[in-house]
C-alpha cells in the first residue's frame, strides 16, 4: 500500500482472493466504525460536460462548470464560498476557484498551463462538445487529467497504470477518437515519448474500472439519484471488492472538510466488528437495488457477477419475492429487533444461511430517510476503544442512535449534538 494509507496499514493487507483477483483483509480484529483507510486521490476531474451543449454564451460564473471549485470540488454555491471566487487568469470564467489559495495550488499541479490550453481547445472543439455524448467529454477530462500525470508526475502515473482494468472493445473504439482527437488539439511534450491509442484504451480502462464518484449533496427531492460532480481514482480504495453486503463503508466530506488540501480524501470506516483475515468489502452502489438490477450493473459497469450470500439468496426469488423485500423488512422488524432475537441475528449476519439474511443488515445498517438509502457505520470508537452508539450516513450524513444498542431507538440526532 502507498504513503497515503501509512496511518492505517497495519489494519488492512492486500491478498489475493479466490476468484477475486487482488483485495483487502483485516490484519488483525477491527472495531465497528473504526477508520481503516483514508486514502487521497492519485487524480481527479471533473464529471460535468466542457460547455453547456444548449448554450455556447453563458456568462462567467453562471454555467453549470462553475458550481465547484475546479480544484477541491467544494460547492460554490454556499455563501462562504460565492463571495470570494477566483477565475483562472488564462481560460477566465471556465474554471474558477474558491479561493487564491486553491487557485495558486491548482497552477503548479492539477490545472497547470499543458491542462488550461487543452481543456480550452477541447472546449472550442464542435466534433466533441456538439456531436459526443457527454460521456466522450468526461473521457476527455480525464484523458487530459491523466496524460497530464504523465507529462508532470510520472510517479503518480505508475501508481494509476498499477492498477486493475484491462481494455475490451467499447474502451479501444472510444480510445480511437479521443486519441485522434486530443493530440491533434493539445499534443505532449516534444520530449515525452507520444502516446499510443493502446496507452489510451488502457487508460480508458482504469478510469471504468477504478474511479469512485464525488457526489453532489444529498436531497430528499432528488429520488436518490444523485449527480456526480466529480471522479477521483484512489491508489489504495480501489482494492476494496464489492459485496452487496458490505462490511465497511466509505465517507466523503468535499464540502464539509475544514481542510481544503484534504477535503477530497475518501475515509472508510467498518460496519460492524469483523474478525482478523476477514475481507474488507464495499458496496458499489446503493444497497437497496434488487438482484437483477445489481448484477446487471455489476456486468455493465465492472466486468463480473456477484456471487455473495445475498445474491446467492435472491437468485433463487421470483421477480414477486424481489419486489416485496422492503415490506418483508417492515413486517419482520419488531421481530429482529427484539433483545433475544438480537444476539442470533447478529451471530448469523453475512453466512447466507437465512432464508432473508439481508433483513438485519437493512434494519440496522440502512439509512430510513426518504429516498437515501445510504449504509450507515457507527462513528469512530473513543480513545478507550468505546464503541460509539451513533450511526452515521454515507449518504446524507444523518445522525441517529443505534437501535440494538440504545434504549431510546431511533432517536435522530442533529449535526451539532
Amino acid at each position: 500500500m502507498s504513503e497515503a494509507a501509512a496511518e492505517t496499514s497495519g489494519l488492512l493487507r492486500m491478498a489475493e482472493i479466490e476468484g477475486r483477483g487482488r483485495g483487502l483483509v483485516a490484519s488483525q480484529p477491527l472495531r465497528a466504525g473504526q477508520v481503516v483507510l483514508r486514502d487521497s486521490p492519485v487524480l481527479l476531474y471533473s464529471a460535468l460536460p466542457l460547455i453547456n451543449q444548449s448554450s455556447f454564451s453563458s456568462s462567467p460564473y453562471s454555467s453549470t462548470s462553475n458550481m465547484y471549485c475546479s480544484k477541491c470540488f467544494r460547492s460554490l454555491q454556499s455563501s462562504s464560498s460565492s463571495t470570494s471566487v477566483v477565475p483562472c487568469p488564462c481560460c477566465s470564467h471556465h474554471h474558477v476557484f474558491c479561493s487564491q489559495n486553491c487557485l495558486s495550488a491548482a497552477l503548479t499541479s492539477s490545472h497547470s498551463p499543458w491542462v488550461c490550453q487543452a481543456l480550452s481547445r477541447l472546449r472550442d472543439c464542435p466534433s466533441l462538445v456538439l456531436e459526443q455524448p457527454m460521456e466522450r467529454q468526461v473521457q476527455a477530462r480525464f484523458l487530459v487529467a491523466a496524460y497530464h500525470l504523465a507529462l508532470f508526475f510520472p510517479s503518480q502515473f505508475q501508481i494509476l497504470l498499477s492498477l486493475e482494468g484491462a481494455p475490451n472493445a467499447p474502451d479501444t473504439t472510444a480510445a480511437q477518437f479521443l486519441h485522434s482527437l486530443i493530440c491533434s488539439l493539445c499534443p505532449p511534450h516534444p520530449t515525452l515519448e507520444p502516446f499510443s491509442v493502446e496507452l489510451t484504451a488502457t487508460l480508458l480502462a482504469k478510469d471504468k474500472f477504478n474511479a469512485f464518484g464525488l457526489m453532489e449533496p444529498f436531497s430528499s427531492r432528488d429520488d436518490g439519484q444523485r449527480s456526480v460532480r466529480a471522479y477521483g481514482i484512489y491508489p489504495n480504495a480501489s482494492f476494496f471488492n464489492h459485496d452487496c453486503l458490505p462490511n465497511a463503508c466509505r465517507f466523503d466530506y468535499v464540502d464539509t472538510a475544514p481542510d481544503h488540501h484534504n477535503n477530497t480524501d475518501i475515509i472508510v470506516r467498518v460496519v460492524h466488528d469483523v474478525p482478523q483475515g476477514r475481507e474488507i468489502c464495499l458496496s458499489y452502489f446503493p444497497v437497496n437495488e434488487n438482484y437483477a438490477s445489481r448484477q446487471r450493473r455489476l456486468m455493465e459497469d465492472y466486468g463480473f457477477t456477484c456471487h455473495c450470500d445475498r445474491c446467492e439468496v435472491e437468485a433463487n426469488w421470483s421477480d414477486h419475492e424481489d419486489d416485496d423485500v422492503a415490506e418483508e423488512v417492515e413486517e419482520e422488524k419488531d421481530e429482529l429487533m427484539d433483545e433475544d432475537h438480537h444476539d442470533q441475528m447478529a451471530s448469523s449476519q453475512g453466512q447466507g444461511d437465512a432464508d432473508f439474511p439481508h433483513a438485519y443488515f437493512f434494519i440496522r445498517y440502512m439509512c430510513d430517510r426518504e429516498n437515501c438509502w445510504g449504509t450507515m457505520a457507527p462513528l469512530p470508537p473513543k480513545d478507550d476503544a468505546t464503541p460509539s452508539d451513533v450511526l452515521e450516513c454515507n449518504v446524507c450524513g444523518n445522525l441517529k442512535h443505534d437501535q440494538a444498542d440504545a434504549s431510546g431507538g431511533e432517536d435522530e440526532l442533529s449535526m451539532d449534538d
